[in-house]
């Protein structure tokens, strides 16, 4: 029996950019779905629990930075890599503090993203 493939979600309001990551990860085995909308991304992630969030850190209206806070509120205990055009150590303190596994710089070179999405979930099991 083939090993069930890893769950990723993505939370980006750049179609292009998330359309890429989506179709990076899922080339490479992931099962992958996309939000453009927290609140989209949110009730996915309480229905189904993934093992991996990838977002952007600026979009109108909110920040990945308090997506995960609000993630980590309703019990989510998944791994979270942040994406940014606007990165700086302070922000990368601040995603650390908040619980994210690593800050990439968007656009993300595609190794980048490939390698930081497998070191966070090399030790997922399928709940």
């Amino acid at each position: 029996m083939a090993d069930p493939k890893i769950p990723i979600v993505i939370l980006d309001d750049d179609s292009g950019s998330r359309r890429s990551m989506q179709l990076l990860l899922q080339g490479r085995g992931f099962e992958v779905r996309s939000f453009a909308m927290s609140e989209l991304l949110i009730a996915e992630v309480i229905a189904n629990n993934p093992a991996c969030l990838v977002t952007d850190y600026r979009m109108p209206g909110h920040d990945g930075v308090q997506l995960l806070d609000t993630l980590r509120a309703v019990g989510w205990m998944g791994k979270a890599i942040l994406v940014t055009a606007f990165g700086s150590s302070q922000l990368t303190q601040k995603a650390m503090a908040h619980g994210f596994e690593t800050v990439l710089d968007k656009p993300c070179k595609e190794f980048a993203l490939i390698n930081a999405v497998v070191e966070a979930t090399a030790s997922y099991r399928e709940p």
